[in-house]
């Protein structure tokens, strides 16, 4: 199946008469790759953009006080104690009732229901600490060492039924030196990662990001 982000942009512009995204983003922690979207967004380094809600499943998730400092929305839906589907179905309804187009996980730490996706169709960004396809799941930077891989970096890509997945939209490469700890690569990854989640949006934004079966592919400007 082919996806062209300019259908969406077609859909917005029908809808509020101008271009205008709306984003949803999901956190569990601390939510820096949510800090750096929004504060792109508010600079306008993402064009034609908002920020609509910030949602965490976390009750002690650092993000939230994050975004309501900058103006944003910040949700609490707590997981704890409930199934996935409901769970799922609350922050879906959450998201649809405030217009979001595209939702970013940014940290959030449950995989999503194969429902929760359908309900978002190519419009569900992640990123992921590692060079997809290689190391994905949880504690990848130590595999990465563990394995012996000379580069790792991370991976912004769409998110599918399948776990760390979907069409990869970019990557970033980090060296991994000889005497590194999952910390000390972790962190170095982390730098890279902020700019590389504000260049996927801006790509997706843009409106000139085809997918097309595994590959996304930006169309020149015309």
């Amino acid at each position: 199946m082919t996806y062209w982000t300019r259908e969406l942009y077609n859909v917005i512009v029908r809808r509020f008469g101008k271009w205008s995204m709306k984003i949803g983003i999901l956190i569990s922690g601390r939510g820096s790759n949510m800090v750096a979207l929004v504060d792109a967004v508010a600079s306008g380094e993402i064009p034609n953009s908002e920020v609509a809600v910030v949602i965490s499943d976390q009750a002690d998730a650092g993000g939230l006080a994050k975004a309501a400092k900058r103006g944003v929305e910040a949700l609490l839906i707590e997981r704890a104690g409930r199934k996935r589907a409901y769970h799922d179905a609350e922050i879906v309804e959450a998201l649809k009732g405030r217009g979001v187009d595209l939702v970013c996980l940014a940290g959030y730490m449950r995989i999503l229901s194969p429902d929760f996706v359908r309900a978002f169709p190519n419009r569900i960004v992640n990123i992921h600490p590692s060079l997809l396809p290689s190391f994905p799941g949880l504690g990848v930077q130590q595999q990465a060492i563990d394995y012996g891989v000379k580069f790792s970096g991370c991976t912004v890509h769409f998110v599918d039924e399948e776990l760390d997945h979907g069409p990869i939209i970019l990557q970033r490469v980090v060296e991994v030196k000889d005497d590194d700890s999952a910390e000390t690569l972790s962190a170095r990854i982390l730098e890279k990662e902020h700019a590389a989640y504000v260049d996927a949006v801006k790509r997706i934004v843009s409106g000139r990001l085809r997918v097309d079966g595994r590959k996304a592919v930006l169309l020149p400007e015309y």
